[in-house]
């Protein structure tokens, strides 16, 4: 029996897509970032309009957002230090294995490095957030 085809991959940066929305996240960072988990969730199945489902959606969070845990839908990284260098670090490690990559973001800096490893970007209003 051969492995499932890997599926395309959408990493969230958690803090620049929360902080695109001027709801109060700052108050509770964690919380923020659980209801983004959350909303992001149903894109498993459904995808985004220029990257159809089914894919795999990892939420990269760091700081005070660090407590959000996994669910069946979306994997959740904890970046030890700077999330920028966890979703650099990730999509190096991915893009030769899937047949897309996109990060959600809207930092200029992250979007001009991950572009080069290859990845696609989409803007935090892509989203189904808040």
């Amino acid at each position: 029996m051969t492995a499932p085809a890997p599926r395309p991959l959408l990493v969230v940066d958690a803090a620049n897509v929360v902080g695109s929305v001027p709801d109060g996240w700052w108050r509770d960072r964690q919380g923020a970032a659980t209801r983004l988990r959350d909303a992001v969730a149903r894109l498993t199945g459904t995808g985004l309009p220029r990257l159809p489902g089914p894919l795999d959606v990892v939420l990269v969070v760091e700081g005070a957002a660090r407590g959000v845990a996994d669910t069946p839908e979306v994997r959740v990284l904890a970046a030890p230090h700077s999330g920028d260098d966890a979703i650099v670090d990730l999509v190096r490690h991915e893009t030769a294995q899937r047949p897309a990559v996109v990060v959600a973001t809207a930092d200029r800096g992250l979007r001009d490095r991950v572009t080069a490893l290859g990845a696609q970007i989409v803007g935090p209003r892509t989203l189904p957030y808040p």
